[in-house]
């Protein structure tokens, strides 16, 4: 079957597996706080003498919309809401220290949103040194936050630089500025050039863009032109993501229609083109949808095997917990899951309250995590293994069952006990890990709550 027809055939809802069982399944009337915070303490012996934990700070603020965005934002130019969020922000990390035995060690911290560097680096400052001021730092610790080239200063970079942030993740998505204008997010080439060089000149070791195939009005001329300016000036590592068009859950993406965005075919030879541009730069693939070069942790961390997905993306290392403070923000303690509220006021409420702002969640059991495993083997290693014991599961033979399909176009190479994903597959990466998906093919939703897969 040629690429076109497998492309077609497998642009159906399929999840990005940052978890599984994925969000969607989560339970929402029955899910307990106190479970939650029994399987953190449990989590915390076991993960920070080991391995220390890691921390992910949402910070929504936005001063504009950017309409293709799918993340859980709040549009203000009114920067009087920082104090009040951070505070909030800090009370929440004090109530999870009040369940340790000792002091945390960090070895992950990311900001992300909304815009961190809507915050002003006195703000940020403030923040940081609260949260970390009863912490101890992990010695392989990373340090990492999201910007706005159109809004980063030079301040911002040294500030947290100074606190030990060492990674920067630079919103591009695209430089064609029609593109620009219709997903109103506005950067000029010149912005991103003078933050890359005044990252580096501080002494940030790996910088990020994050670039989107398939936006409204994208041509393969703009993106040929994107990749070209991107490629000169050569970020460490390059997230190359499939535009999610999902207006019935992100009402800004109503801004432009269906017949604004490229047709299945079009979409496939823009990533095709840009997939094709970064590897002759000298750009090795990352699991899914990223690009690094052989000097980049990400890199190294996949030729040895080390490479872990979480929901702050790929990552070098791995920790147990995984702490998420602040709006909307998801915790992981491998045995369980948990989000909290969605609404900037009720978050604060919740919080100065004294309460634990978790609305749902899921508590993971023995088939769950089996699936978990093989999913990320899938998305971190392109293969995964098994034995005897997972066979005993009806739940894991349903998925090898499942996998048939996706063997006999080319995606896979399976055997008694494996399954490797062929270079034809890497493309196919979220409908092979579907297979494993017991969950959504026992409880297909009503509505459509994933992005096309392919």
């Amino acid at each position: 079957m040629e690429t076109a027809e497998l492309i077609k055939k497998y642009t159906v809802p399929v999840p990005r597996y940052t978890s599984y069982p994925t969000v969607p399944y989560w339970d929402v009337e029955n899910f307990k706080t106190k479970r939650w915070l029994e399987e953190v303490k449990i989590a915390f012996k076991k993960s920070n003498q080991k391995s220390g934990i890691s921390l992910y700070i949402h910070l929504p603020y936005c001063e504009s919309l950017c309409t293709y965005c799918g993340c859980n934002t709040r549009i203000t130019k009114n920067h009087e809401v920082e104090l009040p969020y951070i505070k909030a922000l800090e009370i929440e990390w004090m109530m999870y220290e009040d369940l340790f035995n000792e002091k945390p060690q960090i070895k992950e911290l990311h900001l992300g949103g909304g815009t961190p560097t809507f915050f002003s680096p006195e703000n940020l400052k403030s923040l940081i040194k609260n949260i970390l001021s009863g912490c101890e730092i992990h010695p392989e610790a990373e340090f990492s936050f999201e910007a706005h080239p159109a809004n980063t200063s030079e301040a911002h970079l040294k500030v947290l630089y100074e606190l030990g942030f060492k990674r920067l993740s630079l919103g591009i998505q695209d430089f064609d500025p029609q593109v620009q204008q219709i997903i109103n997010r506005l950067q000029t080439v010149e912005q991103v050039e003078k933050v890359t060089q005044q990252a580096r000149a501080i002494g940030y070791n790996s910088i990020n863009y994050d670039l989107i195939y398939g936006l409204p009005l994208q041509t393969l001329v703009g993106l040929k032109n994107t990749i070209k300016e991107v490629i000169r000036l050569l970020p460490d590592r390059i997230a190359f993501y499939s535009y999610a068009h999902v207006p019935w859950i992100k009402p800004g993406q109503r801004m432009f229609t269906e017949l604004d965005l490229p047709d299945a075919d079009s979409k496939q030879l823009l990533y095709e083109t840009g997939r094709n541009l970064l590897i002759e730069a000298g750009y090795e693939e990352i699991g899914m949808d990223h690009f690094a070069l052989p000097t980049d942790s990400l890199y190294q961390a996949q030729e040895e095997g080390k490479l872990h997905r979480n929901f702050m993306g790929y990552t070098h290392q791995y920790t147990q917990l995984m702490i998420g403070l602040g709006v909307s923000s998801i915790s992981d303690s491998w045995t369980a899951f948990a989000q909290n509220v969605k609404k900037v006021e009720d978050y604060i409420s919740l919080v100065d309250a004294g309460e634990f702002p978790v609305f749902k969640g899921h508590l993971l059991d023995e088939d769950d995590l089996m699936m978990r495993r093989h999913i990320l083997h899938l998305m971190c290693k392109g293969e995964t293994h098994w034995d005897r014991l997972d066979l005993l599961h009806h739940h894991f033979k349903r998925s090898l069952y499942r996998l048939r399909e996706v063997e006999q176009d080319g995606l896979i190479k399976k055997t008694d006990h494996a399954v490797k994903v062929t270079p034809l597959g890497r493309r196919f990466l979220r409908n092979i890990c579907a297979a494993f998906d017991d969950r959504l093919w026992k409880n297909l939703p009503e509505k459509q709550v994933f992005s096309m897969g392919s």
